[in-house]
């Protein structure tokens, strides 16, 4: 009888627990870029590492598993795997993007794919009646992120699924921020779910990596040919390194989300501070939908100093956090948007959109919540009243 265990030990206790062949404990790396064919007419179920290997199979049966689909893809970056499920697209087709959505998507969907004479339209994902509207008859694709990057807005995944179904549409949506271990969109009814696997899954800042996950065979058989004729796969040793970060993705994750909740509280009532973008906070537009579709509220939060004056002076003094790109990872790290994730997005475009001078983002890792918040409040006195405002709420 198959074990039904719960996600936390499949983690750990799946297909992959064991080398069937060595008994090794943890999963090969097979470098081969080619395998002999031992019959002239059939050829073996691997060819040429491009089209399939074993130690990539394994990363991508997998996340397959853990976010309930029937199969997964494993791709050179997140933005490779963004890409390459963007080829589904045709020339004429339109698809509907998450406003503030991550600058590298932003990018492709504005100077790649519109090279091609694929139609776009921007639009706030957390109101239905807005997203609806702006359905036309070539809509094939609705794009979401929820959480968004870098505002954390939440969107009612549910109602998008019903929007998209009854046009015709397919859905994809980046999961990078809460993975299958929070939130998994897939069961919600989603037919593409995406990651940058370079952040929580493998949560150690040294791979690059991007994954996929569908749950239509017809569908994932169509995805299969673009990944195998596009060719951005991810290489063997980086897929090894996923597998390995995805045995500790829980736990880290766990912490890491109550730590984010509490800074976020902490930040909340600072008058230096004039806004907090997480879902964790009761007052947060999205709270009730994330409690209601996903089982956490993640590690990562933004939050609004007056200017760049400010911000500048913020990070110049705080000791704990990286200050850079990225996100997801043991050690916190300090995202400044405006020049970092969100560069590629004209500047009145990001205001627009909300993501000002002020903001900076926040991936909460594993340090003790209270040296993060200590290191917060010494690097806050140093911004002066001059350089910010009394808080919005």
């Amino acid at each position: 009888m198959e074990k039904s265990f719960s996600f936390q030990t499949n983690l750990l206790h799946n297909k992959w627990k064991v080398d069937e062949q060595t008994g090794a404990v943890s999963v090969p790396i097979q470098h081969a870029s080619t395998f002999h064919q031992a019959d002239f007419d059939v050829f073996g179920k691997y060819d040429y590492s491009r089209s399939g290997n074993p130690t990539r199979e394994a990363l991508e049966e997998t996340i397959a598993e853990l976010e309930g689909g029937i199969r997964g893809f494993a791709f050179s970056s997140g933005m490779a795997a963004i890409s390459t499920a963007f080829l589904l697209l045709s020339k004429g087709d339109h698809v509907l993007v998450t406003e503030d959505v991550y600058g590298g998507t932003y990018r492709m969907i504005t100077e790649v794919l519109s090279r091609f004479g694929i139609e776009y339209t921007f639009v706030d994902m957390t109101d239905l009646h807005a997203v609806a509207s702006r359905i036309r008859p070539n809509t094939k694709v609705i794009y979401v992120e929820t959480p968004s990057n870098p505002l954390l807005k939440i969107t009612d995944i549910c109602g998008i699924v019903k929007l998209a179904k009854a046009n015709g549409c397919l859905t994809f949506l980046d999961n990078t921020f809460m993975t299958p271990a929070l939130q998994r969109p897939l069961e919600l009814g989603v037919d593409v779910v995406l990651h940058s696997a370079t952040k929580f899954l493998s949560g150690h800042s040294d791979v690059v990596a991007g994954l996929a996950v569908v749950k239509d065979r017809g569908l994932a058989e169509r995805l299969y040919k673009l990944q195998n004729a596009f060719g951005a796969i991810l290489g063997v040793q980086d897929a090894w390194l996923v597998l390995r970060g995805l045995k500790t993705l829980h736990v880290r994750l766990q912490q890491s989300s109550q730590s984010a909740l509490k800074i976020a509280s902490f930040l909340a009532k600072h008058p230096k501070v004039e806004e907090v973008y997480y879902p964790g906070l009761s007052y947060h537009p999205g709270h009730s939908v994330q409690r209601y579709q996903a089982e956490g509220f993640g590690a990562v939060l933004s939050f609004r100093l007056a200017d760049e004056a400010a911000v500048r002076t913020f990070v110049k003094h705080v000791q704990i956090p990286v200050f850079a790109v990225s996100l997801g990872a043991v050690e916190s790290i300090l995202s400044y948007p405006a020049k970092m994730s969100h560069a590629a997005m004209p500047k009145e475009e990001r205001e627009r959109r909300g993501i000002t001078d002020g903001l900076l983002r926040l991936s909460v890792g594993l340090e003790a919540a209270e040296d993060l918040i200590a290191d917060f409040e010494r690097g806050l006195s140093y911004v002066s009243a001059k350089e910010s405002l009394a808080p919005s709420f």
